[in-house]
């Protein structure tokens, strides 16, 4: 069989990166030939071309956002989480072939419910509401995944600016000034692209425009934003039943009509009736996260830190680091987004300290894959915990959870501040990237301590004790 496949993650980093290879290693173990366009942070690669599309049996499309699909008008189309692939490849695999053997012609495209279970195009039931809130879910996210380079590059050129405050006032003044602007551009880049992955490009322009009312005019802030987005949506998916336009008009619809009526309807909206009481709830929001200390603040950092690493990129950890990543959207360091990135450097860190400290608990492909880990880690990664998770569950996700908790209590305990949303260890020597680095490093190292603590006494042997010198003269006499 020949299946086409695309995927792609929030971040375009990871889960875009291991959902391909875990579909072309399954579907090449099936007996497939399988090609997957990746849709990464650096642009589409390995891209499909119309043969390819023409003459696969199936699509299946692996994204945690909304990814065109016009270009698979009259194929079976299969979707499913990257979550999921990278867990389960050889199952959605089998799955999207059996959706696809029961595909009958006759609507533009079929696309199984996302979470892989259903069969049907036609969900029913409870399972109709599941879908919808999964759908909103990707929109969201889709618009979070555009917005996340702004605020990266934005808080960067920030912390430059203020490492040349002193010494160069010129410089630091230009840097601040290009900060600043990728900083407010990034409420409407995430609401029109929420809008376009509800309604195509129609919806960009009317997302863009609410996206500016939210961070300016109405000072409605992340969550105006984020309304502005699914409000520009839907209101082109509105009018597009309400102007049912034939001929010339028709093709007036995308350029002039959609956009023209969808911006009037999304700015009246955020101006008259979202704007005023959303920025209440919106400055509430912000000061009281800006409050919080003692306790309250290791609370938080805890929490955001736990959803980092419980489920390894999954749900949870989606929803934690864009929360943190919305607590920059006032242009201040965050202790949030500190807590996260130090969670998050934790459980690949803390597995492949534990591959080398304790290998007896470990596989020799364990060994082997811990040994990646190191850069995983680094880089704010935690999807290389995966491979061990899925081997022993119980003793690898407990230990990686609590280990980033502690040390996103630790960061809010001490105080530390974040203003990128990415990079791990790359970006501390920028000056201001982060705050308190000493306690920062500290608590990262206090929590990936804990992790392999709790491996030690979770985890069951899997091979005999033995150093390090006895486990090498083992591998050069099985080599021999």
């Amino acid at each position: 069989m020949k299946i086409v496949a695309v995927t792609a993650c929030i971040s375009g980093i990871a889960h875009t990166y291991l959902s391909a290879e875990a579909l072309e290693n399954a579907g090449k173990a099936l007996g497939h030939q399988i090609k997957v366009e990746t849709r990464g942070s650096i642009g589409a690669e390995n891209v499909l071309t119309e043969r390819e599309i023409r003459e696969a049996q199936v699509v299946i499309i692996a994204a945690d956002l909304s990814i065109p699909k016009e270009r698979f008008k009259g194929k079976p189309v299969y979707e499913a989480g990257t979550h999921e692939v990278v867990n389960k490849a050889g199952e959605i695999i089998e799955k999207a072939l059996k959706f696809s053997e029961n595909y009958q012609p006759g609507k533009e495209t079929m696309t199984a419910p996302k979470e892989a279970k259903a069969e049907s195009a036609e969900p029913q039931g409870d399972g109709g509401k599941n879908v919808i809130w999964s759908e909103i879910y990707r929109h969201l996210m889709c618009g979070i995944s555009y917005l996340i380079p702004f605020v990266v590059s934005g808080g960067i050129i920030m912390a430059l600016s203020f490492a040349f405050a002193e010494s160069n006032p010129e410089i630091a003044g230009i840097l601040g000034t290009i900060g600043d602007l990728a900083f407010g551009m990034m409420l409407p880049i995430m609401a029109g692209f929420i809008a376009q992955s509800i309604a195509d490009r129609p919806g960009l322009v009317p997302g863009i425009v609410g996206g500016f009312l939210a961070s300016g005019v109405t000072a409605s802030g992340f969550i105006g934003g984020v309304l502005a987005g699914f409000i520009a949506g839907y209101s082109v998916q509105l009018l597009k039943k309400i102007f049912r336009f034939k001929g010339g008009l028709r093709a007036m619809m995308p350029i002039l009509i959609l956009p023209l009526f969808s911006t009037l309807i999304t700015g009246i909206i955020m101006l008259f009736v979202i704007g005023k009481p959303v920025a209440i709830v919106n400055d509430f929001l912000t000061n009281w996260l800006n409050s919080l200390s003692g306790g309250s603040a290791v609370v938080l950092g805890f929490i955001v830190a736990a959803m980092i690493a419980v489920d390894l990129g999954g749900v949870f950890c989606r929803v934690g680091y864009a929360f943190a990543v919305a607590t920059l959207a006032t242009g201040q360091p965050s202790v949030a987004m500190a807590a996260a990135m130090a969670g998050g450097l934790v459980p690949s860190t803390a597995i492949a300290l534990a591959t080398v400290i304790m290998p007896h608990k470990f596989t020799d492909d364990e060994i082997e894959a811990g040994k990646g880990c190191w850069v995983l880690g680094a880089s704010f990664i935690v999807e290389g915990v995966i491979p061990f998770a899925a081997r022993d569950i119980k003793a690898v996700v407990p230990a990686v959870t609590l280990g980033a908790g502690v040390t996103g209590a630790l960061t809010a305990f001490f105080g530390c501040t974040q203003s990128v949303p990415h990079g791990g260890i790359w970006v501390m020597p920028v000056p201001g990237a982060i705050g308190n680095v000493p306690m920062y490093l500290l608590s990262v190292a206090v929590g990936v301590a804990v992790t392999v603590g709790l491996t030690a006494v979770l985890k069951k042997d899997v091979s005999p004790k033995m150093s390090r010198t006895q486990r090498k003269a083992q591998k050069a006499e099985a080599f021999q």
